[in-house]
């Protein structure tokens, strides 16, 4: 059943699945960009519901331990899509954070290799004037019904649409890939040149200029003026929808609120003893004023920037098996976000072979923030735990594929606390980012359900984020806009490696000298993205098989074997 629907689900999102990060078999190119019309929309979602009722139908206990995994895990994925099918998510796709349109363009992005890779792009571009039609249709019938991201949310979004236009053709980032010119002859780049550029000129272009004077004209100024998920058509039970997908747990938003209060102030403790550390007298907020402004937290340039990070992923290789027993294959690149989108992007975002990290603003990225950033999104981060499962052909690919918020931004965030026993926060200042960090994902918990659920305003949010984190301005206000446009994706982190460190503490308890760091998370990390119920059961069965074989013979530290 999973084979089947996840070859239907490649080909119904086309090339906007990312799947050619991989070589080999997975390796895939479309020569077209997804249907996005009514009619296709209205067959994902008679897709997905055939596939929910053939899996209510499973007995779950006539299937293997592995298969009942992959039940729980797969029901989760289909009832998230068949849920943003129900809700109509597909009529407002794009907010604060991503839309479709740069979507587009970052399959341009992407490596290429082969004369088809270059062939296929073409083929997509021709194609884009279909695709923006459709979405704009879509976006009509959100407004319609009054399903929009709020209007403040979306200031200025518009100018990733516009350089394109205000662009020469060879200028744009749908031209990207010819300028390397990979995998080709010089006579057939030189075609392959000219048809690129007529199509960005006749094509991609005049496309752009019709979607921008819809954004302009139309759209955003009827986008809805209220912020909260609960505002929208069906609200309250979408956003609990949204909680329940991005968490995968069954928290009600009062109990997720709470928890995020009362983290926020013991965070909040430990950041004092780093002032009481640095003979500082003031207040946190004072401090946090102080490290705001002095020049010397900032780099001076992005080459600066960008060397710091490249400086920080590389001492990762030096203790990574002290710590992991199974490495990735696939290295990673650090590369900027791209101009057209830096200036509303978060501080950097991580994936399979690439980190990207933002440049834009360097007053607005303290280099005492850096080590638990790079930590986070590159290495044992997401680069390190997307290419782990991409690379795990045990297994299906519906898994190695998956992106679930909880378990992914869970694990990234229980990696920089990691980084403290790696040794990574070299002075009281980087780890008092580190816990600004951990305080930022806390307060998220609080300026979500606030937002969404408890009638906040974006100033509320703002001052509440300026006041308890260590994020500069210009990142908080870029941080509302995301949550505000994003309900419940913001929950996941600090959820998630909540529960990762109350397995681990578990884990210790449990098994005492039998405890290997590295097996515990080689064993987090064989799963794959999985709801957290599944980390927790998969982690309290390994730590069962490991007990029982420590009372046999003590193997404790045998290197590269897994908690079971």
């Amino acid at each position: 059943m999973y084979e089947k629907e996840w070859e239907w689900r490649v080909d119904q999102f086309a090339d906007l699945t990312g799947l050619d990060i991989l070589t080999g078999p997975d390796h895939v190119r479309f020569d077209r960009l997804p249907e996005v019309n009514g009619e296709a929309q209205q067959a994902r979602q008679a897709r997905w519901t055939e596939v929910m009722v053939s899996l209510r139908s499973i007995d779950k206990e006539t299937l293997s331990a592995a298969e009942r995994v992959n039940w729980d895990v797969y029901s989760a994925q289909i009832a998230a899509l068949l849920e943003g099918q129900q809700y109509g998510e597909f009529e407002a796709p794009a907010n604060s954070d991503t839309a479709f349109w740069s979507e587009v363009a970052a399959v341009g992005r992407r490596r290429f290799g082969r004369l088809e890779d270059y062939e296929h792009w073409i083929a997509q571009m021709h194609d884009i004037p279909r695709f923006f039609r459709d979405m704009t249709e879509m976006m009509r019938r959100g407004l319609r019904r009054g399903f929009t991201p709020p209007r403040d949310s979306m200031k200025g979004r518009e100018h990733s649409i516009r350089a394109v236009i205000e662009s020469q053709p060879e200028d744009t980032g749908f031209f990207r890939p010819f300028r390397a010119g990979k995998g080709i002859s010089s006579r057939r780049a030189r075609q392959l040149f000219k048809r690129a550029l007529k199509v960005i000129t006749g094509h991609v272009q005049p496309s752009h200029a019709e979607l921008l004077a819809f954004m302009q004209d139309e759209y955003l100024p009827q986008c809805r003026e209220s912020l909260s998920a609960e505002a929208l058509p069906n609200g309250k039970q979408y956003y609990r929808a949204k909680v329940r997908h991005c968490t995968t747990l069954d928290s009600s938003v009062e109990e997720i609120h709470e928890f995020g209060l009362a983290e926020v102030a013991r965070l909040r403790r430990q950041m004092r003893q780093v002032l009481h550390e640095v003979r500082f007298g003031g207040s946190i907020s004072d401090f946090l004023e102080l490290l705001r402004k002095d020049p010397r937290f900032f780099a001076k340039s992005e080459d600066e920037l960008m060397m710091r990070a490249a400086w920080i992923a590389k001492r990762f290789d030096g203790v990574a098996s002290a710590y992991f027993g199974l490495l990735p294959r696939m290295r990673f690149a650090i590369v900027p976000v791209p101009d057209d989108i830096a200036p509303f992007y978060t501080s950097g975002r991580g994936a399979p072979g690439i980190y990207l990290l933002n440049t834009h603003r360097l007053g607005s990225r303290p280099l005492f923030n850096l080590p638990a950033l790079t930590l986070h999104e590159s290495a044992p981060g997401h680069a390190f735990q997307f290419s782990l499962a991409l690379e795990n052909s045990l297994l299906p690919a519906f898994r190695r594929h998956a992106y679930l918020p909880a378990y992914a931004e869970g694990w990234a965030l229980y990696c920089e606390r990691l980084g403290e026993e790696m040794g990574f926060y070299d002075t009281p200042y980087e780890r008092f980012g580190m816990l600004g960090y951990q305080v930022w994902r806390a307060a998220r918990l609080v300026v979500d359900t606030g937002l969404h659920a408890f009638g906040w305003s974006r100033a509320r949010a703002v001052a509440y984020l300026a006041e308890q984190t260590s994020l500069s301005n210009h990142e908080i206000s870029a941080e509302v806009d995301r949550y505000v446009s994003w309900p419940a994706q913001a929950l996941s982190y600090y959820l998630g490696g909540d529960v990762i460190w109350k397995a681990r503490a578990h884990a210790e308890r449990t098994l005492g000298a039998a405890f290997d760091i590295r097996q515990f998370h080689d064993e987090i990390l064989s799963l794959g993205s999985v709801p957290l119920s599944v980390v927790r059961t998969s982690i309290e069965a390994a730590v069962n098989r490991r007990a029982s074989s420590a009372r046999g013979a003590d193997t404790s530290k045998t290197p590269g074997k897994r908690l079971r």
